[in-house]
């Protein structure tokens, strides 16, 4: 028998910071959101199958994923203390400061390096947000690597 899988239906981001992304990060978010809608494995360790609205936010120093159904009706709310994120976020932010500097001086050599290097930071921050998440909800690596991505555009500081 087929172990029935929950998907993400709707992810809403909720934050002021969210005004403050640059291009190059608004790009990276509305793809990863795409990719998301397009294929997601992502439910509630304890209701599997279902189908759901995740609304994702930072509030008082943790990441929330306030879990409804399809009626928007809460599920689970589950809050990670962000100070695990801090770091990889950090690096990301100045990787993507990187990436459109050598973009708008045409070093492609730099740019391939640069989008290594954002992999692998990405793999990090997926390998961290599915440990974090263990337990609590079913997660498959390519949600985890694109929710990394919208942390990274949720979180920032002035």
């Amino acid at each position: 028998m087929i172990e029935p899988t929950g998907r993400l239906t709707r992810i809403i981001l909720e934050g002021e910071s969210l005004h403050r992304i640059s291009p190059l990060q608004e790009a990276d978010r509305e793809q990863a959101v795409h990719d998301l809608r397009a294929e997601n494995e992502f439910f509630p360790a304890t209701q599997p199958g279902l189908q759901s609205i995740l609304r994702l936010s930072v509030h008082e120093g943790r990441l929330v994923f306030d879990i409804r159904d399809e009626a928007d009706q809460p599920v689970q709310i589950v809050a990670l203390a962000l100070g695990p994120f801090k770091m990889l976020i950090k690096d990301y932010q100045m990787l993507l400061d990187s990436y459109a500097q050598a973009v708008a001086e045409g070093r492609e050599a730099r740019i391939q390096a640069i989008d290594m290097g954002r992999r692998g930071l990405h793999n990090e921050g997926a390998e961290l947000l599915s440990e974090r998440l263990k337990d609590k909800v079913v997660i498959d690596f390519p949600t985890a690597r694109r929710l990394f991505t919208l942390v990274c555009a949720l979180y920032q500081k002035l």
